[in-house]
Parts: structure tokens; sequence; C-alpha cells
């Protein structure tokens, strides 16, 4: 695996300069993003709440699911109570505990076999037709398959056989951690080629692109890029799909070939992180500036919701009963609009519910 993945990484000149280029920006965000953090600004637990259900909404219809983000906040309300019926409902739920965990652990998880095997188990769950291969590595061959929105597929390229994966897998692990203990590489750039390469592999028979995404969440948290869980990664990977999947086929079609260099990936994936910082910029003073514009009436209604976690119309007003019912309702159908709270039901049944 040394040998090959030093050749896939072996650059021309203006290759290295545009990478280099890309690598400085992020990482001066990064830096500045440290100096916000640092300040424990009361937006950023709201900003994450936001960023997690768009990561679930957008990681699982790249792969061909249909839920809204409004849909998929529904249903992490009401899984406790509710049996997933659909498929897309039970990937859904699957990936939002694999990502928690992941946010929540990442300092305490290993970059090893039995922990991806476990994260896979994670992630298909609840996934009736996956109980019988979760958290094994393939037994027939697969191949990385673009799904649309109409229902239609395109076949991206094949994969490593099943035979060949423990080892192709067991190399790429190993290669990763020598690289990352080493620091003789960009760690933007190791984290790059392995997500590269465990698609190319695609070791489990099904989920491989849900769980490169979550994994490659794991290492950038692991390497301190931790402004990524406050804005959606697999967001802008879903609104650059198109680009995402010509990038992997421009790379993996010289698989094996002894010429196989994945700069096109790695410039891909650096520029995604470019196109999430300033989302994140863009967010995070948006919200800023709207928390602080807020009324007095709407930081109100907020603080009830955040208090009570769920009220209807007619509770808040019992409770705010200087304002008529009209004006409260726009003021809930504003902060629903701006994604700070949740709305359930339909009619009288009508609820509204806190970001937890």
């Amino acid at each position: 695996m040394s040998d090959s993945m030093k050749m896939k990484l072996d650059f021309n000149s203006t290759a290295y300069q545009q990478i280099s280029q890309r690598l400085g920006i992020i990482d001066t965000f990064k830096g500045s993003w440290k100096v916000i953090e640092g300040q424990q600004s009361k937006y950023l637990k709201e900003l994450r709440k936001i960023a997690t259900i768009e990561s679930i909404g957008s990681s699982t219809r790249i792969e061909g699911a249909t839920l809204t983000d409004e849909e998929v906040g529904k249903l992490l309300k009401s899984v406790k109570i509710t049996r997933m019926q659909s498929r897309d409902e039970q990937e859904a739920v699957g990936y939002y505990e694999a990502l928690e965990i992941i946010l929540e652990s990442f300092p305490d998880i290993d970059l090893e076999e039995r922990y991806i095997h476990q994260m896979h188990g994670i992630l298909l769950k609840y996934s009736d037709k996956d109980q019988r291969h979760k958290g094994q590595y393939k037994a027939l061959s697969n191949q990385v398959v673009a799904n649309y929105p109409d229902g239609t597929q395109r076949t991206i390229f094949r994969t490593t056989e099943p035979h060949l994966t423990p080892g192709e897998m067991q190399g790429l692990l190993a290669w990763t951690n020598e690289r990352l203990s080493k620091k003789d590489l960009h760690p933007l750039i190791i984290t790059a080629a392995f997500v590269y390469e465990f698609l190319s592999i695609h070791p489990y028979q099904d989920g491989n692109g849900r769980l490169s995404r979550l994994l490659t969440s794991l290492l950038l948290m692991k390497q301190d890029y931790r402004f990524i869980q406050y804005v959606s990664f697999e967001s802008v990977i879903e609104t650059r799909k198109e680009a995402y999947y010509r990038a992997l086929m421009e790379c993996q079609k010289n698989r094996y070939k002894g010429k196989e260099l994945i700069d096109s990936w790695i410039l891909f994936f650096l520029e995604s992180l470019i196109e999430l910082s300033h989302r994140l910029e863009g967010k995070y003073e948006t919200y800023s500036k709207l928390k602080t514009v807020l009324n007095k009436r709407i930081q109100r209604v907020l603080e009830y919701l955040n208090e009570h976690k769920t009220a209807q119309v007619g509770e808040i007003e019992s409770q705010l009963k200087r304002y008529s019912r009209n004006t409260l309702k726009k003021d809930l159908a504003f902060l629903v609009k701006e994604g700070l709270i949740l709305r359930t039901g339909e009619g009288r049944g009508v609820h509204y519910h806190a970001i937890e």
C-alpha cells in the first residue's frame, strides 16, 4: 500500500501548487474559527443541531433516499415513540446515531478495523434488509452506483473483489495511521486519500457511501478541523454531486494500471471544504445578527419553547397574554422558516418543538 499510495500522490507541479493554495485557505479559516469557538459562542450549539439534521438528510439523499431536512427533523423528534416503517427512515435514524457517537466521542475512536465494523453496524442498525451483513466485509462483488432523484442509476466504477477486500482495508488502515503518526503528509491530504481508497475498495455490501462520510467527519474532528460539526459537509457534497462522481471516475478509471493519480479527487475534496467554510462563515454571521435583532417578543417565544421543549400555539398564548394569537403564529412561522424550531402535525394538532 505504501508504494502504491506514494505513486497516487505523485502530483505534477501545477497540481501541487493548486493543492497547496487550497490547504492554506482551509488552515487559515481553521485558525480564525478556533478564536470564535474559544469564545464558547452561544450560537454554536444551535448551529450544530441544524447541521446534524442537514447532514442526515443530505447523506441519505445522495444514496437515493427522499426525506427532506424538515422530515428528518420531525422523525428525530418522534423516533422514540414511532416505529420506523420505511427504509429511508431506518437509514436516517441509523445515520443520526452513528454521527452523534462520532461528534461526542471522536477522541476515543481509533481508526481501526473493529471500530469501523462497529460504526457500520450502528449505521445499519435499523435497516431490515441489512441485518445479515452489517459489520462484516462484503461477500459479493459490488460497484459504486450514482442514484438520482428520478430513480435512475449509473455505474461509476467497479470495486475491489470480496476476497481482496480484507487485505486492502488492512493496508489502507496501516498506511493512514502511519502517516497520521509520522505527520509526513498534510492531514487533509491523508484524509482525502483515505476516503478515496475506502470508496474504491467499497468494503461492505451496502452503506459504503454513508460510512465514508461518517469516517470523513471522524478523521477531520480527530485532526482538529472541528468546525465541520457546525455546518453540513454532507450538504456540500449533495449540492456538488455531479462533481463528486466525476472526480471519483476521473481517478478510478486507472485503478490497478500503475498510473492512478488522485489529484482530481484531492482538489475536489479541498474545494468542498472551502465551500463548507464559506457556508459556515455566512451562517454564523447571519445567525448572530438574527439572534441580536430578534425582538423581545420572539425571544420570549423561543425561550418558552426551549424551556418546555414542545407546545401548541394556545399554550404559548396563555403564557404571553399581551400578544395576539395571529402575531404569535407569525413569530412561530418565522422561527420555523429560519430553522430555529420544528413544526409537526396539521390543523389543531400542530405542535412546535425546540431543536435539541
